[in-house]
């Protein structure tokens, strides 16, 4: 049994977040959101946000966080949210994380849970810098962690798998470096909310997820 449905997944780049968030979104019929998805969607529709967020990102601007917050309020508030919902890569920052407090008192919703991903910096650069994407619907898959079926071929719809070029030694470590500096003082800050739980990220998913629900049972 699911009680807490209304999550954020907090960890470092290759902490795994995005795979359980995905295994865990399909059993329980949750949203797995992320900024990214949401920003494209905005752009595609052309709502006055997306026409916002497009003027910012033709000028070579960043989309600042308030901007980035309503979006988020705004798909909170879509029907494939009433389950519960996976908030994956946001808020990163302490200022994210207010602005999302704010937004969702508007719509009158509440986080449950802020779950940590934790793994030791080592396992994080291995991971990261043996990633390999799908081309086709850009699932993740680990050389040596979590390999596809079949060498080059996604195991979720055929495509072809490749590695970014950015995905390296130096990319990894500097990733890494903005995540200490800019998210993990979320850390302290859902400590002090009585929001956060841990899991060790760093043990194979089919012992991290178990861990993970009994976290959110």
């Amino acid at each position: 049994m699911l009680k807490k449905r209304n999550l954020i997944f907090l960890g470092a780049p290759g902490a795994g977040k995005g795979t359980l968030a995905d295994i865990l979104a399909e059993e329980f019929g949750l949203a797995h959101i992320s900024t990214g998805d949401i920003l494209r969607g905005e752009i595609k529709k052309g709502t006055e946000l997306g026409k916002k967020a497009q003027e910012l990102v033709s000028s070579g601007g960043l989309v600042p966080d308030e901007l980035v917050a309503d979006m988020v309020a705004n798909r909170l508030q879509d029907g494939d949210c009433l389950k519960g919902f996976i908030l994956d890569g946001f808020p990163r920052t302490l200022n994210q994380a207010e602005l999302l407090e704010k937004g969702l008192a508007k719509i009158a919703k509440k986080i449950d849970k802020v779950v940590l991903f934790e793994v030791g910096e080592e396992l994080l650069i291995k991971r990261l810098t043996a990633r390999i994407l799908c081309r086709k619907c850009n699932a993740n898959f680990n050389k040596m962690f979590s390999p596809p079926a079949k060498e080059g071929v996604c195991d979720k719809c055929g495509g072809e798998l490749y590695q970014r070029p950015d995905d390296t030694l130096e990319k990894a470590q500097y990733r890494l470096k903005v995540y200490n500096e800019q998210t993990a003082p979320l850390i302290p800050y859902y400590t002090k909310k009585k929001m956060l739980s841990a899991i060790d990220a760093g043990l194979p998913k089919d012992k991290s997820y178990p861990a993970l629900l009994r976290e959110l049972a």
